[in-house]
């Protein structure tokens, strides 16, 4: 089977400042990895290990150093203005903090319909009621449209934030650490929230966590990265049960174990 993500060779830099000259700081080195349809691949990794990086490069959130992305075929690196904006119909990222990530200037409507408008996928009215039937898909109510974000707690506006990346129907999003800021209930409220759309909606996930035993009820493989590489994956039970890396196994001796 045709993975629907394979990235090749992947490498990400940044520009550091030192006291004489900048210098390149490579956060993403040389990484390979699949995404099979409809699958979660959990990528983890402590704060500082090249997560955030991989993930945003593989959307051209930010720019590779080298390597490829291939998407469903599609060399995602070398897209052009408009095919870039069609890939992003199909390829949608939830942050880690949505109240930094939702524009608190805009109601909830006007934010789930703003990809609805650019992508042109619905007249007015039609937009309305796409806007309202999301918003209940994820746990909210269709009046919720009328309020603005600073009205909502921060699993509801997680809430906002998922409804706002499924507003252009994609196949496969990124999810950026999207339940690490909330508490204990809510998270395992929100990721069921994750198992049910992907159920519904033949959704495909790279999940970028750093605890454990968050992955261990998302994930379908987990890949362990360590200062920009990833040095171990692995079928999530395999992985649970018998770490082969030190990066691994120093992250599951970590992590206290929450049961849910």
């Amino acid at each position: 089977m045709t993975a629907l993500l394979e990235v090749r060779d992947l490498s990400v830099e940044y520009t550091a400042r030192d006291a004489n000259a900048p210098r390149a700081v490579r956060a993403v080195d040389g990484v390979s990895l699949d995404v099979q349809r409809g699958e979660t691949l959990a990528l983890v990794g402590e704060s500082g290990s090249g997560k955030t990086s991989l993930g945003r490069a593989i959307l051209r959130l930010v720019p590779a150093a080298a390597g490829s992305v291939q998407f469903d075929g599609t060399d995602v690196l070398a897209l052009s203005h408009d095919a870039l904006k069609a890939f992003r119909r199909r390829a949608q990222v939830v942050f880690q903090d949505p109240k930094a990530s939702l524009d608190p200037r805009m109601c909830v409507g006007d934010i789930v319909r703003e990809g609805i408008d650019i992508h042109a996928l619905a007249p007015r009215e039609a937009g309305d009621l796409r806007v309202a039937h999301l918003l209940e898909e994820v746990g909210l109510s269709a009046r919720d449209a009328h309020r603005f974000p600073h009205e909502f707690s921060g699993g509801e506006r997680q809430r906002i934030a998922i409804a706002r990346a499924l507003a252009v129907e994609p196949v496969f999003l990124v999810l950026d650490e999207a339940v690490s800021a909330l508490d204990v209930l809510v998270r395992a409220q929100v990721l069921d929230l994750l198992a049910t759309l992907q159920a519904t909606r033949g959704l495909t996930y790279l999940f970028i966590a750093h605890d454990f035993a968050v992955v261990e009820r998302i994930a379908t493989r987990v890949a362990v990265m360590q200062r920009g590489r990833i040095v171990e994956c692995a079928p999530t039970a395999s992985l649970f049960s018998a770490p082969a890396s030190p990066a691994a196994q120093a992250l599951l001796a970590a992590i206290p174990r929450i049961p849910w």
